[in-house]
Parts: structure tokens; sequence; C-alpha cells
């Protein structure tokens, strides 16, 4: 029997905020812990559609999750709807998009603007209340005029996670062929781009990259590492949370001075002081309790505002791939994943728990093919 609409609005989205959630990190400065590994050859969730401003959400009619497979013949011509065995709930995702544009207005949101700041302005931290920052020169400098995505709506995006099952999956050409894709703290495609793609319209760039990816430029050559990834962007949206936790300003401020010496062409951008705390406030509504909202969550729930159709790549909350073979942390270095489904940590339990309720192993697979 099918579930009713409340009950499959809340199926739908446990399945995917477990996605969001536990296949990716928060990597907010002075986060703690971990919260699983990120990945899967594609995560298969072809979640929100819309067609003349409304969405639609993909929903099986049978009881099993809203997942997609695409074969090797649907990916020669290129982004192809879901087989016939689905159909789009307009009612039901129409409701979605217009309760998350009740928390949160995604245009805006999305950056602050340069007339509501000066320089010299005192922030205070979203996370950390008691700590302050200044508004740098530089910032304000980078500061865009009006938001980055003002009036635009895309036919189909792709978010892409950095996980380690994406590589020999082919993916590439399937994400290239999408009209907006969103990537993940800078992370690297070009030695990569078959399995990742190369086409970035927006990428997050968290300030504890900078320490993790270009060993907080300590010397000239991971400067020069730095400048050269900054460079590739050519044009894209740099989206930096500047003002989310202490302990990144100089790190934010090291970027900003980069990108303004040499004129690097990229559209910068700094979310707004009440985006985290209007994403954790819709998503609480529908029973998804987070104390802060994963990069991967904050780019699919703005995403919903921009993108007729959202589908998610590389995310994957489970050490293992569909074949039992580890999964490693990011495609692009040597880590593996640190959650466990046996034994794993207490506050890892209740989530992955709901995926594997929500979404035996079989229903999770899906497969960008062979290109």
């Amino acid at each position: 029997m099918p579930l009713p609409c409340r009950g499959w609005t809340l199926a739908l989205l446990t399945l995917l905020v477990g996605f969001l959630i536990f296949a990716d990190i928060s990597e907010i400065e002075e986060e703690s812990g971990s919260s699983g590994g990120r990945g899967t050859i594609r995560s298969a969730v072809n979640s929100l559609h819309s067609k003349s401003n409304r969405a639609e959400v993909v929903i099986n009619d049978s009881s099993s999750p809203a997942v997609v497979d695409r074969s090797n013949e649907s990916i020669k011509h290129n982004i192809k709807p879901a087989s016939s065995k689905w159909r789009h709930n307009q009612t039901l995702s129409l409701k979605i998009r217009k309760q998350i544009l009740k928390f949160l207005d995604a245009e805006k949101d999305i950056s602050v603007l340069k007339g509501t700041l000066k320089p010299g302005d005192i922030i205070h931290y979203v996370f950390d209340r008691d700590s302050t920052m200044n508004v740098s020169q530089n910032l304000y400098e980078l500061l865009p005029r009006t938001s980055p995505l003002k009036g635009k709506q895309f036919p189909s995006c792709a978010i892409v996670g950095n996980s380690g099952v994406l590589l020999s999956s082919g993916c590439g050409p399937e994400i290239d062929a999408h009209s907006f894709v969103i990537r993940c703290n800078l992370a690297p495609v070009q030695e990569y781009s078959q399995d990742v793609g190369m086409k970035t319209d927006l990428v997050t760039m968290n300030p504890s990259v900078i320490q993790r990816a270009f060993e907080d430029l300590v010397n000239e050559t991971w400067r020069e590492k730095l400048l050269q990834r900054l460079h590739s962007l050519n044009g894209s949206i740099l989206w930096i949370p500047a003002f989310m936790a202490k302990g990144g300003k100089e790190r934010v401020e090291w970027v900003n001075e980069l990108i303004l010496k040499h004129h690097i062409n990229v559209r910068t951008a700094y979310p707004s002081l009440r985006l985290l705390h209007a994403v954790r406030g819709y998503w609480l509504t529908n029973k998804v309790h987070i104390k802060r909202p994963t990069t991967g969550l904050l780019m699919y729930t703005l995403a919903t505002r921009f993108c007729n159709q959202i589908y998610l790549y590389g995310f994957w909350p489970f050490p293992l791939d569909q074949n039992q073979n580890p999964v490693k942390y990011h495609y692009y270095d040597s880590l593996r994943v640190r959650l466990h489904l046996a034994g794993q940590p207490a506050h890892h339990a209740p989530g992955v728990q709901s995926l594997k309720d929500a979404a035996p192993a079989r229903s999770l697979e899906a497969d960008c093919g062979g290109v």
C-alpha cells in the first residue's frame, strides 16, 4: 500500500538527509569528530524536479526508496528522466519547496552583499557568538554587489561529494552534462576527470581546507598549488563560509589576498549570517536533529531554489561499496571511511539505522556505467 503523503515526505527526507549528513563532514573550524564517509558511485537519490517553478519529487510506485539506476544506454544520450517506473509527485515536491522557502531566501542567503557591510564592521561568529571578527578591506572588496545566482534557474544540477567510491565509476561525462555543477571544498578534478568530471559552476571552500589540502601555505610550493586550483575555477562561484566559526579568519584572508593580488577570475560569495540557522530550522521541522548542517546538506537545500532537477554524486555513508570493497574517504587521498555499521559510535547509530531500514543494500546501488 502506498504511504500517505506525510509518510512519504518523512521517508524521502530521512533518506536524503541520511546521505548528506552521514556521507559528508561539517568541515568548519573547531568542529570535532567525523560524520562518516562520503561517496558512492553515484548517490542514487534523484530528488527534486521542477518545471515552471514547481518542484517535483520523484516517488517510486512501489514501496522502495527514491533511487535511480542509470544504464550505459542512458548515458549515451546524456541526461535522461528517471525510468517509467518512477512518477513525479508534483504536489508533494511543491510542498517541500514551499516549506524550505519559508525558512530562507536562497538567492539572498547564498552571500552577504557589499551594501550590507563595510570595512571595520564587527561580526559575531555564527557558532561562536562570544568571538568576533572585523570585516577586512580585502573581504569587503570581494563581497558581491548582487547575488551571484540572482534570477538564475537551471534545468539540472549535480552536487558532487568527494568519496573514493567515485573512482573507476566513469561518472565524469554524466556530471559534466548537467547545466550547473556544485563541488565541495576545492577538491581536485583534473586528475580524476573521467570519474568526477571537470565542470565547476560553484565550489565551496571551508577555511580548514587551506590547512588540510594546502599545508597552511607554509611555503611557495603550496601557495602555487592553491593558486593553480583557484585559477582553474575560471569564473566559477567560490563559496567561502567566513563567518561561521572562529579559527578560520587568517586562512580566509590568505585566500582573499591571493585572489586580489593575482586577479583570479572567480566570483566570491560569503554565506549570510542566518543561513545555517535557517537551514537547520527547516530540517528540524522534519525531525532531523542536526547541530550544524554539513556542506552537502547546505548545498542541497540552497539548490532547491535554483535547480529544476537535482542529482547527487559522491555521497555514501558506509565504509564499503556495493561490492564490499573498502571505500576511500576522499577520491583524492588515501584516508579510509571511519564509520562502521557494526559497533559504530553512538552518535552515528540512529541515522545509519534509518538508512538501513529505509533502503536495503540492493536498492542503494547506482552506477553511471562505463563511458
